[in-house]
């Protein structure tokens, strides 16, 4: 069963790790070894049931393909640096920034890809109701219209190209 996206983000906020989790983005940005928030990559926190939650470590210029989350509602919360969000509008490719503390939600079926455009590493948890199942990854063909080049079966937050 899904949850509406508010819920989402709502529990996203209330889940009992959060703080701690905001701790681990915040120390692995400013660790000087080798840490999470030095490479790309994901860490699934504890969560609810019917909930999935990640950690996501992101590096200058690394992000994701246009996608979508199939049949699972989303929220990401910036708990650290700024990530950019890019969704289809209208024909267009629209980016939009968000800074540590800044909830977006993701409908299912909506496409979006998400970026660190900035220079500095940037760290955000993800939430997913039902828990993620299948990533829809979309592209412009030769009309420049969007559609879907691979669908990807997982339970992961980010499938290799």
């Amino acid at each position: 069963m899904n949850i509406w996206p508010a819920a989402i983000a709502w529990r996203v906020k209330a889940l009992p790790g959060l703080d701690r989790a905001k701790a681990i983005g915040r120390l692995a940005i400013a660790a000087p070894s080798k840490t999470a928030a030095q490479t790309w990559g994901w860490t699934r926190l504890e969560a609810p049931a019917g909930v999935d939650v990640w950690l996501i470590s992101w590096l200058p210029s690394q992000g994701t393909e246009l996608h979508d989350h199939g049949a699972s509602s989303a929220a990401f919360t910036v708990v650290a640096g700024t990530l950019t969000e890019i969704r289809p509008d209208d024909g267009r490719l629209v980016p939009q920034e968000f800074r540590a503390g800044r909830t977006q939600t993701v409908d299912p079926g909506d496409l979006h890809d998400v970026l660190n455009a900035g220079t500095e590493p940037a760290v955000s948890i993800h939430a997913y109701s039902s828990p993620l199942t299948r990533m829809t990854y979309w592209a412009r063909d030769a009309e420049g219209t969007l559609v879907p080049t691979r669908t990807v079966e997982t339970d992961e937050p980010e499938t290799e190209a």
